[in-house]
């Protein structure tokens, strides 16, 4: 690669947030729902917004570079095949995502005065949100993670387990796929009561309710419920510095019976925590909304389960977020 080329791919690099702005404008904006029924001119959309009319057709015809919409005799279409992702009704939207990754534009913002300063940061959960935007969130996660959960349970022997319990279990994602791999098997799930009312929702309608038990409450604050012979921990450790991952590994060590195993659900990074990429960006994602949130290699999460009490850690897949550690209560 010549000079020109190296600089070119380094300041294309520098310019990466103008594509995702632009992204997380439109959704603050509601326009793609503006277009979900029909197409419109720049006009129209303003008098609906009460917006600039240079700043609402600079932004539209950006879209349109962007390949989400289309623009034909001076109107705007949302481009065929991008209708129910970008549709807030419908259940695969990503818009709720967007707008997730529009509040953490913020903090972001701040990283070079929290790398300066190690300012503590507040942590950004999603359930600081209204009630309605927490339930959109949660179900386009649920919506995106069920083909990674699929493959997550495939890698799992379940043939022999009868009772899980799903840490943090969000929509029920997770234990939904488990749940469909071993007819068997029984689940506890745990979370905030709010969170609990959606998976309900989910695990009804895919009749699997009668299989599950809903406890609600705070991982942090409270106990989890036991009698399990396998624990899932999936996409928590990474908000928890070593410390609470450590307590959390406890409670687990508790909800389980002899010789029952944990299986953790995360980035898991190498040892110099440069590799893969996108666990090193998600490090900085926890630095910059999380107290002593980050991502961890095999040996860091290995040598806190064995602080917890846990033996024989094992790296059964290494990917990114879809890397699994598990372990096992001695019997």
């Amino acid at each position: 690669m010549s000079l020109e080329e190296e600089m070119a791919a380094i300041l294309a690099k520098a310019r990466g947030f103008w594509e995702a702005r632009i992204l997380m404008t439109a959704a603050e904006l509601d326009v793609f729902s503006l277009l979900q029924d029909a197409p419109k001119t720049a006009q129209q959309l303003c008098k609906e917004l009460s917006s600039d009319r240079r700043g609402t057709e600079t932004l539209l015809n950006s879209l349109v570079a962007l390949g989400l919409l289309v623009k034909k005799d001076g109107a705007f279409r949302i481009r065929s095949g991008f209708e129910k992702a970008l549709s807030r009704s419908a259940p695969e939207t990503v818009l709720p995502m967007i707008l997730h990754m529009g509040q953490l534009w913020n903090r972001w913002g701040k990283l070079t005065e929290i790398v300066l300063g190690g300012k503590e940061a507040q942590s950004n959960e999603a359930l600081g949100r209204d009630m309605e935007g927490v339930k959109a969130f949660i179900g386009a996660m649920h919506t995106i993670g069920r083909g990674m959960a699929r493959e997550v349970v495939s890698r799992l022997d379940l043939s022999d387990r009868e009772n899980m319990i799903d840490v943090g279990g969000g929509s029920g994602v997770y234990t939904i796929a488990a749940l469909r791999a071993a007819p068997q098997m029984r689940a506890t799930l745990f979370d905030r009561p709010l969170v609990t009312d959606f998976a309900r929702e989910k695990l009804g309608e895919e009749g699997l309710l009668d299989r599950v038990t809903l406890v609600s409450g705070d991982f942090y604050s409270d106990a989890l419920p036991g009698g399990h012979d396998l624990a899932l921990i999936s996409a928590i450790i990474h908000q928890n510095d070593s410390a609470q991952n450590v307590a959390l590994y406890r409670k687990v060590f508790d909800a389980l019976m002899p010789g029952g195993t944990v299986v953790i659900r995360d980035h898991v990074m190498s040892d110099d925590h440069t590799e893969p990429a996108a666990g090193a960006f998600f490090a900085i994602n926890m630095l910059v909304n999380t107290p002593g949130g980050s991502t961890y290699s095999f040996d860091e999460i290995g040598e806190d389960l064995e602080a917890a009490g846990f033996e024989n850690p094992k790296l059964l897949h290494r990917g990114e977020m879809d890397s699994l550690v598990t372990a096992r209560r001695p019997v």
